[in-house]
C-alpha cells in the first residue's frame, strides 16, 4: 500500500522545485494522444483494412504516409517542452476574491521556438505563451485568491498541443510559490472614539500647530503638507520640500480588535480593519493597529499600509 501511495509522487514529481530555474527534462514529460489522436489513429486502421481488403497500392501508401505524419507530430509536440527553463518571479499581495499574477519567465535555449504553452494551476485560467528560438518571454499566471493568509497556489500545469493537436504534451513543475492574501476590506466610518493625542510630542516630532521650516519630503510624509511654493522656487533636480510643524499634539487614531466586537464572525472583523486601514491611509492618517497578539505601532506611508494589512492575513495562522 505505502508503494502505491507513493507512486503518484514518483511519476508526477509533486515535491517542490527548489533548484532554480526548473528545467524540463525528458523523464519530466509526458505525452499521450489527444481526442483527436485516437480518431485519426482510429481512421488510419480503417483506411489500412480497406487498402489490404481491395489490395490497393495507394491506399497503402496513403497510410503509411499518415502515419509517418503522425509520429512526427508527436516528436515535434515533446520537443516543444523539452529544455525549457523555469524561472518563478515574486507575486504582490491582494485582497480576498482578486486575482493573484504569479509572474514566470521562460527561457528557450534552443533554435526552434516554442508556440502554444499552456501555463494553469488547478482549475484556474489557462494563459498561452509563444517563446521565440534562442530568447525568453515572461508571463504572469492568474490564481482566484478566495481567502485570506499565506496562499499557495500548488502544482503548475504546464502542456501543449502544438503542432497538430493529435498529442499532448504535459509537465507538472512545483515552483517555491508564495503570496500573502489580505482581508477583503469592509468599508465602514472610522472609529472616532479612538483618536487619541499624543501629547508628549512637543519641540520637533509630530505637531500640528506651529510651523518649525523646511524640510526634505520623506515616504511617509502626507502630500498635504509639501510647500508647493518653495518647490516651484528650487531646481528639478533638488527633492521635495514639505512643512514641518512642531509643538502643539499629533493625532493618531488606533484601530482596535475590541472595536470590532459587535461582529461575530473573526472574518468580518478582520475585513472591517482592514477597510479602517484602508479609509485611515486614504485620510492621511497615523494609525495603528492592536490585535490580541500583534500590535503595529501608529505610522502612515505604503510601507506602513502593507504591513498592517500582512498581519491581519496572517492573524491566527501558525506560520505567521
Amino acid at each position: 500500500m505505502r508503494r502505491l501511495a507513493s507512486l503518484p509522487r514518483c511519476l508526477f514529481r509533486l515535491r517542490r522545485d527548489e533548484q532554480l530555474p526548473i528545467v524540463l527534462t525528458q523523464r519530466r514529460i509526458f505525452i499521450l494522444p489527444t481526442r483527436g489522436g485516437v480518431l485519426f489513429t482510429v481512421v488510419l486502421a480503417v483506411m489500412l483494412i480497406g487498402a489490404i481488403n481491395y489490395n490497393l497500392s495507394l491506399g497503402h501508401a496513403l497510410v503509411f504516409l499518415l502515419a509517418g505524419l503522425g509520429i512526427v507530430a508527436m516528436i515535434h509536440t515533446f520537443r516543444n517542452l523539452y529544455g525549457l527553463r523555469l524561472t518563478p518571479g515574486r507575486a504582490e499581495a491582494v485582497f480576498a476574491g482578486e486575482l493573484v499574477r504569479f509572474p514566470m519567465q521562460v527561457d528557450n535555449p534552443h533554435q526552434p521556438p516554442r508556440r502554444a504553452l499552456e501555463f494553469s494551476f488547478a482549475a484556474q485560467p489557462v494563459v498561452t505563451v509563444n517563446v521565440p528560438a534562442a530568447g525568453h518571454a515572461t508571463l504572469a499566471i492568474p490564481f482566484l485568491a478566495r481567502r485570506r493568509g499565506r496562499l499557495d497556489p500548488g502544482r503548475l500545469t504546464l502542456s501543449t498541443r502544438y503542432p497538430l493537436g493529435l498529442f499532448r504534451a504535459w509537465s507538472y513543475p512545483h515552483p517555491m510559490l508564495s503570496c500573502v492574501v489580505y482581508p477583503r476590506p469592509i468599508r465602514t466610518p472610522l472609529p472616532a472614539s479612538s483618536l487619541t493625542s499624543d501629547a508628549g510630542r512637543h519641540q520637533g516630532e509630530g505637531g500640528q500647530e506651529d510651523f518649525a521650516g523646511l524640510r526634505p519630503r520623506q515616504i511617509s510624509d502626507p502630500t498635504r503638507h509639501i510647500a508647493w511654493k518653495a518647490v516651484a522656487r528650487r531646481s528639478d533636480e533638488q527633492p521635495l520640500l514639505v512643512k514641518h510643524f512642531a509643538g502643539g499634539s499629533a493625532e493618531e487614531l488606533w484601530l482596535d480588535w475590541s472595536l470590532t466586537s459587535g461582529e461575530g464572525d473573526p472574518e468580518v472583523r478582520l475585513s472591517i480593519l482592514a477597510g479602517w486601514i484602508m479609509g485611515a491611509e486614504e485620510q492621511e492618517l497615523r494609525y495603528g493597529l492592536r490585535l490580541p497578539e500583534h500590535t503595529v505601532l501608529p505610522a502612515q506611508g505604503p510601507a506602513h499600509r502593507a504591513d498592517c494589512l500582512q498581519v491581519l492575513a496572517l492573524h491566527g495562522q501558525p506560520d505567521r
